[in-house]
């Protein structure tokens, strides 16, 4: 929105940097911050004395989290005002790649907040049938995936069938056109990404701070393959307009930084499903935007073994009858053979940045 005071940069030489995406995603990470340290302390009381009890707790679950009772949920709604509201302030709404992640962001975000009020109304850890909801996330990425596609095949690349490709790390210029089939592929990884993190999401900061760190890795993607220079420097696919999703992924961190304040053990709020797919929906959106699908899942490699432990332990139970993991999502594995929380956090914090470097090494080992 303020990027038109670019206009008055001949009037004025300061407003000249509203024109760089560097400041405006600067700006956007303290905007959506502020957003949240100042409103979140009003939305926390307003959610507990609302939904009463609070977020269910497995009943099945670590004896530890019993004591978590009646600790609200749908914190998501903090992320999201924050997101929303540096976005809005500082990104370039005209661009498509914005318009269309800002779509899945809200439309998951919608999805989670529907499924955490039957959650906390049920008073039970199950939300609306599974199924209805994978298919409506599927329609929503789907039309923003479309979007995208349009977007690139009338961009300024000089590669049209990009729109259509997927792209492979560690390979120079090596492309996979697989044609429209290409909206099923890229409605695919931002499913898995938002559930993905959904799956993440069961102790206090485990998920955030992933979120963050890979936030921050696709901000330096985004930017890198939305620049042209850059690009073929990197021998990376250049992507035109993809450089100004780096000021939503700034909203992003500020925001996640303002929840962590407040989700911070002993949690104050959960992000819930409101939070957790709207925040792996929207990194599934840039990786699909900017042609680093399968970089996602190098670094977001956390959230990809967790679903796979949830995946492994279903399958092997059904299979067999017996358990692989003494809990799933893997992360109350661990909690199971006693690990305090904050080890499994920290130390799956840790592992999250690892990967995220491992990703990031493939920008430039091609």
């Amino acid at each position: 929105m303020l990027i038109w005071l670019v206009e008055l940069s001949d009037k004025l030489q300061f407003f000249n940097l509203f024109r760089y995406i560097t400041f405006r995603t600067g700006a956007a990470l303290f905007t959506s911050a502020l957003i949240v340290f100042l409103f979140g302390p009003r939305m926390i009381d307003s959610l507990r004395v609302r939904q009463g009890k609070g977020q269910p707790i497995r009943a099945d679950g670590p004896q530890t989290h019993f004591k978590k009772a009646g600790t609200p949920t749908m914190g998501g709604l903090m992320i999201l005002a924050g997101i929303v509201g540096g976005s809005l302030l500082w990104a370039d709404l005209s661009n498509v790649y914005v318009v269309a992640t800002l779509l899945v962001t809200l439309g998951f975000g919608a999805i989670g907040f529907y499924d955490d009020y039957l959650k906390v109304t049920k008073q039970s850890d199950k939300g609306f049938s599974g199924k209805a909801r994978l298919g409506i996330e599927f329609v929503v990425a789907g039309i923003a995936v479309f979007f995208m596609m349009r977007m690139a095949m009338h961009g300024q690349t000089s590669n049209p069938s990009l729109a259509t490709s997927i792209a492979f790390p560690f390979v120079k210029e090596y492309v996979l056109n697989v044609g429209l089939f290409f909206i099923l592929f890229g409605g695919f990884v931002i499913v898995a990404a938002g559930n993905a993190v959904n799956l993440t999401d069961g102790l206090d900061g485990l998920a955030i701070v992933p979120v963050m760190i890979a936030a921050a890795s696709f901000g330096v993607i985004a930017y890198l393959a939305g620049n042209a220079v850059f690009a073929n420097y990197l021998q990376i696919n250049f992507v035109p307009g993809t450089g100004e999703l780096a000021v939503i992924l700034g909203a992003v961190i500020g925001a996640g930084l303002g929840f962590l304040w407040f989700n911070a053990p002993p949690a104050a709020i959960f992000m819930g499903d409101t939070g957790s797919l709207a925040l792996g929906g929207l990194i599934g959106s840039v990786a699909v935007a900017t042609k680093h699908e399968i970089v996602m899942a190098i670094i977001g490699g956390l959230f990809v073994i967790e679903t796979l432990s949830v995946i492994i332990q279903v399958g092997f139970f059904k299979l067999t009858g017996k358990r692989v993991f003494l809990m799933a999502p893997i992360h109350h594995h661990f909690e199971k053979l006693g690990w305090t929380e904050s080890q499994v956090v920290i130390r799956f914090w840790i592992i999250a940045v690892g990967l995220a470097m491992l990703g990031l090494s493939t920008l430039k080992l091609r």
